[in-house]
């Protein structure tokens, strides 16, 4: 069975809540809608406010094919393989593709949506969680609206929940669930208004209570037993099928509790996963840092965050012990800028486990940070005249450059061994003073 939250989607605009705002009948995009002149456009908001669900709906409405992609597991390829196909091959239905977070195409992936988009070939309904202003490049917003969903307010998540407690075909109807005020307070609070989190936790908590709301389903120990397979913490209280279930803040809070915890661009997870990766590869554990990558990649981490992560660690971990690493490390950035996903996932692979095998020095990293260290104490330390540049007969006169001697044919050796000059470097007070040990 799908999940409560897929099972009460929308399937037309009457069962939507909220977003008044866009689905009024004097607003443009219900004019659109109803009159069959639908526009390519960009849903912008936080997740689990409606906007795959929407874009579901809007194509059911106007009675156009639809075609669904997701940009972290679809590569552009094959949407132009589709927009090829219908090229060839005219339809009499409008033709809708779909595309979730699109903000994970890089620009050379939404550039190729262009003509597609331009000629009419397609309407083009994007979903962002990002700024479409900073994720979606110029002349892709150019030829698309912006729609912005807003979350939703505690009385519409109200009414979503209410409508899956009674709902006996879809919902959760057939468990005669009660719902306590605390609880119900408590389930919204903690949802951030994501309304797929809220249903689905509450599903949680309702089939923890021991009771299938299936009556083909025979209930007891087989029950729980699967239950618990699932990794749900199943409560001790146990209640009769015909006096329902109530739910309490308790049980919400142990349904919460059991979920997988929620990997965002700025949630703890996501800083534990990229943290675990890069200690991966600084232990050259190849194993570890290819199922830390996985995660990442899985999740829908940005390839060019992971890839820039690489390429600081190319530097700060191996530097000068394999010098190459930073020349790997920014060629998969290259690369993920330019493919994107899903292929890139295998560029990433590829420096991951050549990080990793890689021999380890951070001597050259430490010894900058001594050096910074330095000009934090000291401040502005005078430069050696010797060093200094002399542009103007003044500037000579008063000694700039003074002692440089620097012969045409120098050799590397010549000036590695310092011949050309016996002045120290340095400024006078840090003489003498050694930061890298190579």
């Amino acid at each position: 069975m799908n999940p409560l939250a897929d099972r009460m989607r929308p399937k037309n605009l009457s069962e939507i809540v909220g977003q008044k705002h866009i689905l009024s009948q004097d607003k443009l995009l219900y004019k659109a809608i109803k009159n069959n002149k639908l526009f390519s456009m960009i849903f912008w908001g936080p997740p689990g406010v409606g906007k795959t669900t929407l874009a579901r709906v809007i194509a059911r409405e106007i009675e156009a094919e639809f075609a669904e992609f997701s940009a972290v597991s679809t590569g552009i390829a094959e949407i132009k393989k589709l927009c090829e196909v219908i090229r060839e091959q005219p339809r009499l239905l409008q033709q809708v593709v779909f595309i979730d977070e699109i903000h994970r195409f890089n620009k050379a992936q939404q550039d190729a949506l262009l003509p597609y988009v331009e000629s009419g070939l397609i309407t083009l309904i994007g979903a962002t969680t990002e700024n479409p202003s900073f994720e979606v490049i110029g002349p892709l917003l150019s030829r698309t609206r912006v729609i912005t969903l807003k979350t939703l307010e505690k009385e519409e998540l109200e009414e979503i929940i209410k409508k899956a407690l009674k709902d006996k075909e879809r919902g959760l109807g057939n468990f005669k669930v009660t719902l306590k005020s605390e609880a119900l307070d408590f389930l919204i609070d903690s949802s951030g208004g994501d309304a797929r989190n809220i249903l689905n936790t509450l599903e949680i908590a309702v089939l923890s209570m021991g009771h299938s709301g299936d009556p083909e389903r025979p209930k007891g120990v087989e029950g729980d037993s699967r239950i618990e397979k699932r990794g749900i913490l199943v409560s001790k209280t146990r209640q009769n099928d015909k006096e329902g279930i109530v739910i309490d803040q308790k049980i919400i809070e142990e349904a919460l509790q059991s979920r997988v915890l929620k990997y965002d661009k700025h949630g703890e997870e996501h800083h534990n996963t990229i943290s675990a990766f890069i200690k991966s590869m600084r232990a050259s554990n190849v194993d570890a840092a290819l199922y830390y990558l996985a995660r990442m990649v899985e999740a829908g981490e940005d390839p060019l965050y992971i890839a820039r992560r690489m390429v600081i660690f190319a530097s700060e971990d191996i530097g000068m012990a394999q010098p190459t690493a930073l020349v790997v490390a920014n060629e998969v950035f290259k690369a993920c800028e330019t493919i994107g996903y899903p292929e890139c996932q295998i560029n990433l692979a590829h420096g991951a486990v050549y990080l990793a095998s890689a021999k380890k020095d951070r001597s050259l990293y430490e010894a900058y940070f001594k050096a910074l260290e330095d000009v934090k104490e000291t401040g502005n330390l005078p430069i050696p005249m010797n060093l200094r540049n002399a542009p103007t007969k003044l500037m000579k006169n008063l000694g700039y450059g003074e002692g440089y001697d620097l012969p045409a044919n120098a050799t590397h050796q010549a000036l590695q061994a310092g011949k050309y000059s016996a002045e120290d470097l340095l400024p006078d007070k840090l003489k003498g003073k050694k930061y890298y040990k190579g």
